[in-house]
């Protein structure tokens, strides 16, 4: 059960970052056919990835369908799972993400070396601020969190009038993600996911991509504690409000 739970974890992230990074490296990368299509493509791309990655983690074994740490430790903080299950996932999580970036990268093999900008290159794996100002950073990540902790509670709530159709939950997530991006992107590329920034931006700083430049480590605390910070003031309204 528990190696299901991190295999439906790892392959879910996965699906997630391939689709997801993919998305961005059509937008951002020299002479690939999606380039410069734009912010609603990238927003659009990412609520994809979120409705494919759910759909995968449940069918490779992890029901819940985390896919992001930041969930996981909200869970964690309501009781839903135990400390190690939490680890365990959060891991799986980091796993596949980083993974999954190694795959954008061969996908993409022949445009790194064409692509001029290092920063366009970096984007496609992590995130970075439009203004750089860690406290409203680091705000910006904990309020998008905190909107999709709590409106993923509010989709698969107790309540009979809010429990989604068997099957169309992942769509609704999909939605709230393409939302947040739409409304609360601005600032900061709206990470919203530890592990959706730490793996790619580890496989940035290890993979051999020609011209990248540096992988910006003085930001990456942010998309990690913003998500993380954002996902347990949730859990906490949740259990005075909810």
């Amino acid at each position: 059960m528990t190696m299901q739970i991190f295999l439906g974890e790892f392959l879910g992230t996965l699906a997630l970052i391939v689709l997801g990074c993919g998305v961005v490296a059509n937008v951002l990368l020299t002479q690939s056919k999606g380039q410069n299509s734009g912010w609603m493509v990238i927003a659009t791309g990412w609520f994809v990835a979120v409705v494919i990655g759910v759909f995968v983690a449940q069918s490779a074994g992890s029901i819940n369908a985390d896919i992001n740490p930041a969930v996981s430790l909200a869970k964690f903080i309501l009781r839903m799972y135990s400390f190690d299950r939490m680890i365990m996932m959060m891991t799986a999580q980091i796993l596949g993400a980083f993974f999954g970036a190694i795959i954008v990268w061969l996908a993409y093999l022949p445009h790194w070396q064409v692509t001029e900008n290092a920063k366009l290159k970096l984007l496609v794996f992590s995130t970075e601020p439009a203004i750089r100002h860690y406290p409203s950073n680091l705000l910006c990540e904990i309020i998008a969190t905190m909107v999709l902790v709590l409106g993923v509670g509010a989709i698969f709530g107790k309540a009979t009038y809010s429990h989604p159709v068997m099957g169309l939950g992942p769509y609704l997530v999909g939605v709230l993600v393409w939302g947040i991006g739409l409304s609360l992107g601005g600032p900061t590329g709206y990470a919203i996911n530890p592990a959706r920034d730490l793996g790619p931006r580890l496989a940035h700083a290890i993979l051999p991509i020609s011209g990248k430049g540096s992988s910006d480590w003085c930001y990456a605390w942010v998309p990690v504690l913003g998500p993380l910070l954002g996902g347990a003031v949730a859990a906490l309204i949740w259990q005075v409000v909810f």
